[in-house]
């Protein structure tokens, strides 16, 4: 057999069909394009709780969403590839599948304690805005003073019932330290996965 032969026969193995380079090719795509970004998100997210940024972390769980559910790609067109190339039985590649899995299943508890997160720091934001306008001195509080006449016991009737501050940031940080590590456990299981398949590859 010419050499030439047999190079284009390890070039173009049984198998790799333009369809089945094209579901490797889409596979590889919605990794690079999804993944990233909801790396990027979920690994972001527990400083901007730290820092209080409502809106980055706003933009981080819409990010999260977003790119999480277009993730799904990497599994359909991952499924897709591994029964072109007559693999989807390797052990290996069940292993990777029911790793991107639980990944998804993190997933979704990340995007619940970001939500939460969320709720939380916005509750302190207009928690401690109401308590600045209760306790802001007004034009006519010299003169409401001055028309007591010794009345000093006489009750504030402007001022609200402001709600206790502490809860919502303690709530803020305890799902900051949840995001944290489940980011890190997710992180770690798409590693795994890319390992097992540039392994196997």
């Amino acid at each position: 057999m010419p050499l030439t032969d047999r190079l284009s026969a390890n070039l173009q193995p049984a198998g790799t069909s333009f369809p089945d380079r094209l579901m490797i090719w889409l596979h590889v795509a919605f990794v690079i394009f999804t993944i990233g970004p909801v790396t990027i998100a979920i690994l972001s997210s527990p400083r901007y709780i730290r820092t209080r940024n409502v809106a980055v972390l706003r933009y981080m769980l819409r990010t999260t969403r977003i790119f999480g559910i277009a993730s799904l790609g990497v599994l359909a067109f991952g499924i897709a590839a591994a029964q072109a190339l007559h693999k989807i039985n390797a052990p290996w590649i069940t292993t990777a599948m029911t790793l991107f899995v639980v990944s998804l299943v993190l997933l979704v508890l990340i995007m619940r304690d970001q939500r939460r997160a969320v709720v939380a720091l916005e509750t302190a934001s207009e928690t401690e805005a109401l308590a600045t306008a209760n306790n802001a001195p007004t034009g006519d509080s010299q003169d409401t003073q001055d028309g007591q006449d010794g009345h000093e016991d006489a009750p504030d009737v402007q001022a609200l019932p402001v709600a206790p501050t502490g809860r919502a940031p303690q709530l803020a940080s305890l799902e900051r330290g949840r995001i944290a590590s489940l980011a890190g456990i997710v992180t770690l299981l798409w590693l795994v996965i890319l390992v097992l398949m540039v392994w196997n590859s």
